[in-house]
């Protein structure tokens, strides 16, 4: 499993896992002296990022060319 690591005690620091059969486990934490706050999603598989990409796919039909986010896509 290889994992990468971003950042220092002072910073935002970013790092990510990739092994096996993972394909989605996010977890994001907020970490302070003596406590933690984990907010995880665990998918089993590949099927939900797809048809989210469908579902982005369909809204940009007819869209003019640019830089769109998945807040648009959304409407958040």
């Amino acid at each position: 499993m290889a994992t990468r690591v971003y950042g220092n005690a002072d910073t935002l620091a970013l790092r990510w896992r990739r092994g096996g059969d993972i394909v989605g486990d996010h977890t994001l934490l907020f970490a302070g002296p003596g406590e933690r706050i984990e907010l995880s999603h665990r998918a089993q598989d590949r099927s939900s990022f797809a048809r989210g990409a469908l579902v982005a796919a369909r809204w940009l039909l007819n869209r003019p060319a640019g830089l769109y986010s998945m807040q648009d896509v959304l409407g958040l």
